[in-house]
């Protein structure tokens, strides 16, 4: 009988990781220890994957609020600084902020609206249909958006961030204005020195930034992208990726990933000789229908991954292989003419009707959204995450 299990994916625990430890020799062995206990077995092309979280804790990838407000302050004088495009997140921005505002005499916060970046909503579309509110050109103070919106609390976790930011900054000694705008320009009204803290934009953003007069631009990715008094540090990605660790204190996204890919690919074909994938994960992409929020806060899905996950699927769409080409067959007969198919098909099949509906993403961004679901993002305690049977096929038995 052909086999009837295609992909699975599956959450591997591991011990707790610090600072120091081996994340090599602990994810291969935790590996092996759900191989042996689970009793699967593992194969070429299996896919192993880690949270960028443990290799960036086993790294030590740390730093304060003092070191960020040290970087801030030497890059942009210790004077106003316009904070423009932030993602609305506890988690993910509130103690970069802290930093920001402690390197700092004021801060204008420039907020984009209806949503940020990564989708998190200050307030629906329809409100600002209902207000007459164009976001593509208006420019809101803080007064006005009140008078049109009032106080618009976050629907799952209940909070006002623009009030929550506000008192952010003043509680860490600076002054601090706010307005709402989409265009990046905009800030240049208030100020020319500005740190623009989108991420998978920012590019665009200091292009216009600069081509408009700004003086001093810098992105998120240039605040800790070195060390500050022993701090950790990205040089690609500086704070961008990071995360609350404590009240004073972020986890950088992590650095120098590609050795620990390859070491672990290495290790585990000395111990099975298997040929095994290996990637480092952080944030995937997918939308939650009712908070609107894409996810995507990471600089990129993978940092680091091995080469057997470069490129994109080569799929065939099977229901369209059945609904046309093969619509007068059924059965064994219409079983044996798509395994055919598929065994035939081109090396590209970019542009070819037959692969039309199949995913156009890259592999490791495609995996990385798979392991973000299966990990979970709180006590499930499996930051790795073993994926068999992803590049299967119809055909394979």
């Amino acid at each position: 009988m052909s086999r009837m299990v295609g992909t699975v994916s599956r959450g591997i625990r591991t011990p707790i990781i610090r600072n120091g430890d081996d994340i090599v020799e602990i994810v291969t062995n935790s590996i092996l220890e759900a191989s042996a206990d689970d009793g699967f077995e593992i194969r070429d092309r299996d896919i192993v994957a880690m949270t960028e979280a443990i290799v960036a804790r086993a790294q030590g990838n740390y730093a304060g609020v003092n070191d960020i407000a040290s970087d801030v302050r030497a890059k942009f004088g210790g004077e106003t600084v316009g904070v423009i495009f932030p993602i609305l997140s506890r988690n993910r921005f509130a103690i970069c902020l802290r930093g920001i505002a402690m390197g700092a005499k004021k801060v204008v916060l420039m907020l984009s609206y209806p949503s940020d970046e990564v989708g998190n909503h200050l307030i629906s579309l329809d409100m600002l249909d209902e207000k007459g509110v164009n976001p593509y050109t208006d420019v809101l103070d803080l007064k006005k958006y009140r008078e049109l919106f009032g106080y618009e609390k976050h629907p799952f976790t209940g909070v006002d961030y623009v009030e929550y930011y506000e008192g952010l900054i003043r509680e860490c000694g600076a002054d601090v204005e706010i307005i709402f705008a989409n265009d990046p320009r905009a800030i240049l009204n208030y100020t020319k020195n500005v740190l623009n803290c989108d991420i998978h934009s920012r590019f665009r953003t200091k292009r216009l930034l600069r081509n408009a007069g700004a003086e001093i631009v810098y992105g998120l990715d240039e605040i800790l992208n070195a060390s500050v008094n022993g701090s950790g540090y990205n040089k690609d990605y500086g704070l961008l990726g990071s995360n609350k660790a404590t009240e004073d204190q972020v986890k950088l996204f992590p650095r120098d990933c590609q050795p620990v890919v390859d070491a672990i690919q290495k290790k585990l074909y000395e111990k099975t000789g298997k040929t095994v994938e290996v990637m480092v994960y952080g944030d995937g992409a997918f939308k939650d229908p009712i908070g609107k929020i894409w996810e995507l806060a990471d600089p990129v899905v993978s940092p680091a991954y091995t080469s057997g996950l470069e490129g994109t699927p080569n799929e065939l769409k099977l229901k369209y292989l059945a609904d046309n080409e093969f619509a007068g067959l059924s059965g064994d007969a219409l079983k044996e003419a798509i395994k055919e198919k598929i065994i035939s098909k081109d090396n590209n099949l970019v542009g070819k009707m037959a692969s039309e509906g199949t995913t156009p993403r890259r592999l490791t961004d495609l995996i990385g959204s798979l392991c973000d679901l299966t990990s979970g993002s709180g006590d499930k305690g499996t930051p790795v995450v073993f994926i068999q049977g992803y590049f299967d096929n119809y055909t394979t038995e």
